[in-house]
């Protein structure tokens, strides 16, 4: 793993992720980050991505059949909601259900990794506020 050079678009998608509610898509990334780096290109976000996953600073939030989805690492081990009315993903802190790393499940299995995305209404769905895109991130 090599450190590169920090950049004032890598340093805005950092900024755009770290401020994030939740896991944000490559467009949604590049919207947010645009404000501090105008004309930040498509393939520039997905350039960074890349590095910057290489790098450990990003993680990739993978849900069945979308596109991926990307956080700041570091935020410690936690869940997602997706709200099915404006289609947000969101950071659920703490852990509500883990199994731990290595554990053998029956049938001779052993944990890896443990994800739990819980899905429902958002509290600004709920409220009246939420957006209504139908789009995660």
């Amino acid at each position: 793993m090599s450190i590169r050079r920090r950049t004032r678009q890598r340093e805005a998608i950092l900024a755009a992720l770290r401020d994030a509610p939740g896991p944000l898509s490559a467009a949604r990334i590049r919207e947010a980050a645009e404000r501090e780096a105008p004309g930040l290109g498509r393939a520039t976000v997905y350039r960074a991505l890349r590095a910057l996953r290489e790098e450990g600073l990003v993680s990739v939030v993978e849900l069945p059949g979308e596109e991926p989805l990307y956080e700041s690492s570091g935020r410690g081990e936690h869940h997602h909601f997706r709200c099915r009315t404006c289609g947000r993903v969101l950071d659920l802190p703490g852990v509500l259900f883990g199994v731990p790393e290595g554990t053998l499940l029956p049938g001779g299995h052993r944990v890896e990794e443990c994800s739990l995305l819980l899905g429902g209404s958002c509290g600004d769905c709920l409220s009246g506020g939420g957006r209504t895109t139908g789009r995660a991130g």
